[in-house]
């Protein structure tokens, strides 16, 4: 059972879902949020992600902390991210536009 948890914050909508009782992984976690990109943007454009069990992200190039943030994340923030999705506590991020 996913629930939605909707986050406010500056700039970007933040929205956490919060999944418990079926195995969870990246493609999973991945096609929750679009599913919710999706509902509010009839063609969402993925900015940017980050994995936690990886330690990967996007875009890659990305390598510091940016003004007390992950630079993909400011990256996803500073070109059009309308949404930050959030998958059980910030294991799965994904900013979509």
């Amino acid at each position: 059972m996913a629930e939605i948890i909707p986050i406010t914050g500056q700039g970007m909508q933040g929205i956490a879902i919060v999944v418990d009782g079926i195995a969870l992984d990246w493609d999973l976690a991945r096609d929750l949020a679009y599913a919710i990109a999706n509902r509010h943007d009839e063609d969402p454009m993925l900015m940017s992600w980050f994995d936690k069990i990886t330690g990967k992200f996007s875009p890659s190039c990305c390598k510091c902390e940016i003004n007390d943030g992950p630079a993909w994340e400011i990256y996803g923030k500073n070109h059009g991210g309308r949404y930050r999705i959030n998958v059980n506590d910030d294991t799965y991020v994904f900013i979509y536009s």
